[in-house]
């Protein structure tokens, strides 16, 4: 009767769709100063390089995290690792709210990277454990989507409300420290997926772990993510210095819609991979992302905002295309006691790809201006997804 009882509690409690949304939320921090760079710049007084590398240093407590407490999740459980996530989610907001120089502005987005880093894995595994065993691929869809919605999410509001609401610095991190709030509750509910019968293991850090049997579909996966990432770590960086400098657009609600239709296309082309099949969108997504990379190329040359946004679109299905097959075929090569640890690996390399391109493109700004560096970037971006897409056409991912 108690076993019934409990089934019953059980099938009450949120579902991989609930746990989606904590992602998305979560996920949604992470962007929320890139529209408000530009005022910063200006309450503050840096350059180009240094947005870049307050950026960089996001990524860095991205990967950070994700080397070292990549696999606690598999130790401690999803939802103990999911709390501190959203907990430093929260931490960041408030760096935000009381900042006063780049000393706030760092550690909020060091904050904000670690976050990041535990929310990736650790939320991804967990939208993946809570799916009935008929829907897996439904719920490798949520969990990809809910974290590119977050992050198109967050450019968008904080640009909406930095336009056309009071408090343009203060407001966005209000709002989402109030979202965090709503995430942690449902946080509480989601049923515990990781059980261990025996004596807990040590956690230790453990680096790039990735099973032997999974190597020979996450080598691959993982550098098409590193091609797509940094078409991603472009827009949410440098974005709004090539719509000012370069294109001559100054409303904030316009560069958070430019950057939230990166990440909404990235969502449709995951939508497309489930029509095509992981192993054909691979070298089809890092196709459309070079074409989307050209047209980025071709907006900076002819200073046309239209073509800035039909290049974000293009790149962005390309992404998302190459993003979701990779995820869907290395989650599903990895077994269940290194699954965490298997996805958090797989999103080093992605974070890797986000950050070190972005750097130098600030750093060719300094010298070069945003429109040259721009340029340089989309060609050294085509040649090296050119690479990775003619690498998978060759040879399709496959498990050792």
């Amino acid at each position: 009767m108690r076993s019934e009882a409990a089934a019953a509690r059980q099938s009450r409690r949120p579902g991989y769709k609930a746990a989606a949304g904590v992602f998305a939320v979560g996920m949604m921090g992470t962007t929320l100063p890139t529209p408000l760079y530009g005022l910063y710049r200006q309450q503050i007084g840096f350059s180009e390089l240094i947005v870049t590398v307050v950026f960089a240093v996001y990524a860095v407590g991205v990967i950070t995290a994700l080397l070292v407490a990549g696999g606690f999740s598999d130790v401690l459980g999803r939802r103990p690792m999911l709390l501190w996530a959203l907990a430093l989610s929260g931490l960041s907001a408030v760096c935000f709210l009381f900042e006063g120089g780049l000393p706030l502005l760092y550690t909020g987005r060091v904050l904000s990277g670690f976050s990041a880093g535990l929310l990736s894995g650790t939320a991804t595994a967990t939208v993946l454990d809570l799916a009935p065993p008929g829907l897996r691929a439904r719920a490798g869809l949520a969990a990809t989507a809910a974290n590119m919605g977050g992050l198109g999410l967050g450019p968008l509001v904080s640009g909406i409300l930095a336009q056309y609401a009071p408090w343009p610095l203060v407001l966005p991190f209000v709002v989402h420290l109030g979202l965090l709030a709503v995430a942690v509750a449902v946080t509480f509910l989601l049923p515990e997926t990781v059980h261990r019968s025996g004596p807990r293991p040590p956690l230790r850090p453990q680096g790039m772990t990735v099973p032997p049997e999974v190597r020979g579909v996450f080598a691959p996966c993982a550098l098409a993510a590193f091609a797509g990432f940094s078409l991603l770590g472009l827009f949410t960086a440098v974005a709004p210095a090539f719509l000012a400098q370069t294109l001559g657009e100054r409303n904030l609600a316009v560069t958070g819609a430019v950057v939230f239709c990166v990440f909404c296309a990235s969502t449709g082309g995951q939508l497309l991979m489930g029509r095509v099949g992981a192993r054909r969108a691979l070298p089809w997504g890092c196709l459309v992302l070079v074409l989307g990379l050209l047209l980025v190329g071709a907006s900076l040359l002819l200073t046309s905002l239209p073509v800035l946004l039909a290049g974000a679109v293009t790149g962005g299905v390309g992404q998302g295309m190459a993003f979701r097959a990779g995820l869907t075929a290395v989650s599903a090569a990895a077994p269940q006691e290194h699954r965490g640890a298997t996805i958090s690996a797989f999103f080093v390399v992605a974070y890797v790809g986000i950050s070190l391109p972005v750097v130098g493109v600030g750093a060719l700004a300094v010298t070069l201006g945003v429109r040259s560096a721009g340029l340089v970037f989309a060609g050294c971006a085509v040649l090296l997804v050119a690479a990775v897409g003619t690498r998978v056409w060759r040879h399709p991912p496959r498990a050792s």
